[in-house]
């Protein structure tokens, strides 16, 4: 079933409202861990990649906010989203372009699975006729 222009533009609000709490969340975790590292302590690889996320996120975040403050300006996000998909931070991806994403990338694992299989194969038989 279709959904209203009300519906729609709430669910949107929403959303919006849950990324910049998210993004909000995650900008206290990583001020904890700045101020860990600043005494001295060691982060470990995930809480590294979350900070670093995280510092992305603020980066994205300056020009998501032009489109937000100026009016009418929210018309166009949807291009230059296209244009730019990784303009967005993390936190205001929606469940499908994480999967979108999730299959690109092991697609891209997949093909360099199979040339790195094909490659072995390949030096295989070469050994093979050397030996032989």
């Amino acid at each position: 079933a279709k959904k209203s222009l009300r519906q729609r533009a709430v669910e949107e609000l929403k959303h919006y409202y849950d990324g910049f709490h998210l993004l909000w969340t995650d900008t206290k975790v990583a001020a904890r861990m700045v101020w860990r590292l600043l005494h001295g302590q060691v982060l470990t690889r995930r809480e590294r990649r979350r900070l670093l996320r995280t510092c992305a996120d603020l980066f994205r975040l300056v020009p998501f906010l032009v489109f937000v403050i100026v009016p009418f300006m929210e018309f166009l996000l949807p291009v230059f989203l296209k244009l730019f998909p990784e303009m967005l931070p993390s936190t205001f991806e929606t469940e499908s372009k994480k999967e979108e994403k999730q299959k690109k990338k092991l697609n891209a694992k997949l093909e360099l699975a199979k040339f790195l299989r094909e490659t072995i194969a390949e030096m295989a038989k070469r050994n093979k006729a050397d030996t032989g």
